[in-house]
């Protein structure tokens, strides 16, 4: 399987980093040997279609910023769309920051992947959440697959869970703290009796929110998720503008007492159960969605195993690639099943 890799951050670095650990292992138990033929980044792009040296294109990065600048096979400045277009491969890999607003440069990225035969595996949660539903059409149109698993819950398999081991039951509803950092910021007001900001700073020390936090703290990427797993598992027709979005920086600390009292506490929880909402809300300690730190948690209720609840952590670079090979074995897996009708 040749892949062209787009975006060299946290994550794409982190793929590379996993394909040179587990290569051995990929091919003696999967029998999936993938060559990395094109990496492009903010500077340009590294082509070699026999396959990209990793190791070399990890401290290239680290060296220089991009990979572009390597003598042999870097292109500076090559656009991404350019090489999704030129190279030929048989997946985009596509890492880029999520952009809530018109979801680009992911959009166009995974568009013309499609429309030149690729197939695509994305961390990217802008497109999804502004398109899935016309992206998954457009994926059908052209015979490709789409693939997101770390886009909800980093390398916790969320969205398996719900789709191959609840096959054949039915989900009537989710609920989930799908944000890490906001859970943080809660956990540490009740625990330290601190207010929201100074929680909010704290989390920005320790790396567990950006410089700026818009996008947790204000519900927007739990929103994001909820879309995802609206579509993707309940076969909704969800964008972003359809979820009722509340985020959690008026949660104060005599709520969070008044709520103590009666044995809760208040979590930033994404719901599917009727209209897909995201809000602070009051639970009790004893629900398995009551987790502290960064942690994720998801319940799925279904009409026949009745609640399941799946816990673990939602972001970090090496997770979320985990969660890439994750699906680009399952491509892998699809693709033999196909040669096999």
């Amino acid at each position: 399987m040749r892949i062209i890799l787009v975006g060299y951050g946290v994550v794409g670095q982190s793929l590379a980093d996993i394909l040179l650990r587990r290569s051995i292992e990929t091919v003696r138990d999967y029998g999936f040997n993938p060559k990395v033929v094109a990496i492009v980044d903010r500077g340009g792009a590294a082509i070699n279609s026999k396959g990209l040296d990793l190791e070399k294109m990890l401290a290239l990065k680290k060296k220089d910023g991009t990979v572009g600048t390597d003598p042999k096979f870097g292109y500076p400045q090559m656009s991404s769309s350019a090489v999704i277009e030129s190279v030929e491969a048989e997946v985009v890999v596509e890492v880029t920051p999520t952009n809530v607003k018109n979801g680009e440069p992911g959009l166009s990225h995974i568009k013309t992947a499609f429309k030149t035969g690729k197939h695509v595996v994305t961390t990217n949660k802008g497109p999804l959440a502004l398109a899935l539903p016309a992206l998954m059409e457009l994926a059908d149109y052209n015979k490709v697959y789409l693939r997101f698993s770390g886009t909800v819950g980093g390398g916790t398999p969320v969205l398996e869970l719900a789709k191959r081991g609840l096959l054949g039951d039915k989900i009537i509803a989710i609920r989930g703290i799908l944000n890490g950092t906001t859970n943080y910021i809660l956990t540490k007001m009740e625990e330290k009796c601190i207010t929201f900001q100074q929680a909010l700073e704290e989390a920005q020390k320790l790396g567990y929110a950006e410089t700026d936090p818009t996008m947790d703290i204000d519900g927007i990427d739990a929103a994001c998720k909820v879309v995802i797993m609206a579509n993707w598992i309940m076969n909704k027709k969800f964008t972003l503008k359809d979820v009722e979005v509340q985020g959690i920086r008026d949660v104060t600390l005599q709520a969070l007492g008044k709520a103590s009292k009666r044995g809760n506490t208040i979590k930033l929880i994404g719901s599917i159960d009727g209209n897909p909402t995201v809000a602070p809300t009051e639970i009790s300690k004893h629900d398995p969605l009551c987790v502290s730190g960064v942690l994720n948690a998801v319940t799925f209720v279904s009409k026949f195993a009745g609640e399941e609840t799946i816990i673990g952590r939602g972001a970090g670079g090496m997770e979320t690639a985990s969660a890439v090979l994750r699906d680009l074995l399952d491509i892998k897996h699809n693709l033999a099943s196909e040669l096999l009708m």
